[in-house]
């Protein structure tokens, strides 16, 4: 009775080609905006003022929960459009987001190289000296990551106007293991540390304090102040938020639907004008763009530190393509709802299974945790793919459309 079109009217074509066809989706999508944006952290804040939740418990969620979903969402995205749009297999998802990351360092360090020269005893001494003046806007170390991930997408996607299918899968495959490659030998990428990590130094945006600390006077003396986990919480979701937008903005227009042309058909939709190299290279470009702005969130926002071949390994780029299966190939909900269903799953059977083991006097460790999610991801995405294979996205478009009738059968 309230979900359907009786009494909405649309007065122009800009209007009826809108993104919401129907007020009470755009009232949803502002209310959910709402709780992530306003809700939540006031929430919280409330709950550990009030003594209803530990400052730990409330740090965890932010910093464990919430901004891993948002990484994962914008890698979601990233191979959405490269898979779910134009029909591009991609297995190097992992390697692009390590691509952001490394990006983001390095602008961050000002582009450090190494130096040799003799000291006065005539011992060979190191020294870095930057290229560039270092970036400290977590924004635009963000953007930049993504410009530079983009240009390596479209240098890997060359292959894609001769291959496609499995053949593309496995040149995608090949960048994944070059590029992690390059992550843990090319030494100038970490700086010529010899861990190979990388660690992304102190970042301020707006005077607040991003990452690392600061210390600074106050009544004659030194305070350090670390990062609030909710500054980097709003940051990383007004950045998915923005690019979402921008995500569907574009699959819904021009560019789109030369994307969806290629996917369908590629050799009608050459015939109807569209260029292939220059669309896939282009979808290419912006899923490498996504997944580059991915990689450099988990590093500033997420893991503040991390060594590349271990963090962007091929397993990572199978939980993003996981994420896209069960969430719903081409749909920009899709790619929430599957990032939100890999990132949760594994915190809901750490928590249930041992509770479950212990009521049935069943030691159940963390190895074998670990070994049922990965039946349990297996076996779901089989189920998606025999059942609904577009994914948890349709299943909520079907729920809709069931909406729309209630409580009438017709």
């Amino acid at each position: 009775m309230f979900y359907r079109e009786a009494g909405q009217f649309y007065t122009s074509y800009a209007k009826d080609q809108g993104i919401f066809q129907l007020r009470q989706d755009k009232y949803g999508l502002w209310g959910i905006l709402f709780i992530a944006f306003i809700v939540v952290p006031v929430g919280l804040y409330l709950m550990v003022q009030g003594g209803l939740m530990a400052a730990s418990t409330k740090d965890y969620l932010y910093n464990s929960i919430f901004l891993l979903l948002l990484v994962n969402s914008m890698a979601a995205l990233g191979l959405n459009i490269l898979t779910g749009y134009c029909g591009q297999i991609s297995l190097g998802t992992a390697a692009f987001m390590g691509v952001g990351a490394f990006t983001a360092f390095k602008f961050s360090t000002g582009l450090n190289y190494r130096i040799q020269h003799e000291d006065d005893a005539g011992e060979l001494v190191s020294q870095l000296v930057p290229l560039l003046p270092a970036i400290d806007n977590p924004i635009l170390l963000v953007l930049i990551a993504g410009a530079v991930t983009a240009v390596v997408g479209v240098i890997f996607g060359l292959p894609s106007l001769r291959i496609k299918g499995f053949y593309l899968a496995v040149a995608t495959l090949a960048a994944q293991f070059f590029l992690v490659w390059c992550f843990s030998r090319v030494e100038w990428l970490y700086d010529y540390v010899s861990s190979s990590t990388i660690q992304i130094p102190p970042l301020k945006l707006f005077g607040l304090v991003v990452t690392g600390s600061e210390t600074v006077m106050r009544d004659g003396q030194q305070v350090t102040i670390y990062p609030a986990a909710e500054t980097k919480y709003l940051i990383c979701l007004s950045l998915v938020v923005f690019f979402a937008f921008v995500a569907k903005n574009l699959v819904r227009g021009r560019i789109g639907r030369a994307w969806m042309a290629i996917r369908d058909m590629d050799i009608a939709a050459q015939l109807i004008g569209i260029r292939p190299l220059a669309t896939k290279l282009l979808a290419f470009a912006v899923s490498s763009f996504f997944c580059g702005m991915a990689g450099a969130m988990s590093l500033i926002f997420y893991l503040g530190a991390l060594e590349g071949a271990e963090a962007f390994n091929i397993n990572e780029s199978f939980s993003v393509l996981f994420m896209v299966i069960i969430g719903g190939l081409g749909s920009i909900t899709g790619s929430f709802l599957g990032a939100a269903f890999i990132t949760l799953i594994p915190i809901f059977l750490v928590v249930v299974l041992p509770w479950l083991g212990g009521q049935f006097g069943i030691p159940v460790d963390a190895a074998m945790v670990e070994h049922i999610q990965f039946m349990v991801f297996g076996s779901l995405i089989i189920i998606f793919l025999i059942m609904e294979p577009l994914g948890l996205a349709r299943l909520w478009q079907i729920g809709k459309e069931r909406l729309r009738q209630w409580p009438f059968p017709y």
